[in-house]
């Protein structure tokens, strides 16, 4: 999560409740921003609103897709299995990836016509090290772009093409965002 002042070290000192005051407390010094870290933002803000399948209305429900061969939202271990109840278990598991499908979206436009996106798969490391992660069969996706990164220090995803079963290091304490081609 981001909280605003983030990108400025806003400590608010010490204050839990600084938005019942109009001084220094509460106000932002945007001229002393973290210019990557607010550019970064800015793009998070902008890709979320160019993707309907992070502005979803309803619920996940985890159920296959008719005729597709997968669901609107799966869980993955580093390896690319899927989660199982085991794996949900293990105490020390600091890495997984999350599919969200997004031509299973159930929102209509105000025409009333579907909303339909692109899938993709979110690799979370909360490990201090780099884990390789095996990106799933190719029933989910026959490749993968990189579009965000958070081990990058720009937070840009690099584009480049990735395959299926192909492996993919993300960084320590890092998120990595792969967009379905």
């Amino acid at each position: 999560m981001i909280l605003g002042g983030d990108e400025i070290a806003r400590t608010q000192g010490g204050n839990n409740n600084a938005y019942c005051q109009d001084n220094e407390i509460s106000w932002f010094d945007w001229e002393h921003a973290d210019q990557d870290l607010l550019e970064f933002t800015r793009r998070l803000i902008l890709f979320r609103r160019e993707h309907p399948t992070f502005r979803r209305r309803r619920w996940f429900k985890g159920q296959p897709i008719h005729g597709r061969g997968v669901t609107d939202i799966a869980w993955f271990k580093p390896d690319g299995g899927e989660m199982d109840e085991e794996a949900w278990q293990q105490s020390f598991g600091k890495a997984l990836g999350l599919y969200i499908n997004g031509s299973a979206l159930r929102d209509r436009d105000p025409d009333g016509r579907p909303v339909r996106d692109a899938s993709f798969l979110l690799l979370f490391n909360a490990h201090a090290e780099p884990v390789t992660f095996t990106l799933p069969a190719s029933n989910w996706a026959g490749g993968w772009t990189r579009v965000i990164a958070t081990d990058d220090a720009r937070g840009e995803g690099g584009g480049g093409r990735l395959n299926a079963g192909e492996a993919h290091e993300v960084g320590g304490r890092s998120v990595v965002v792969l967009q379905a081609e």
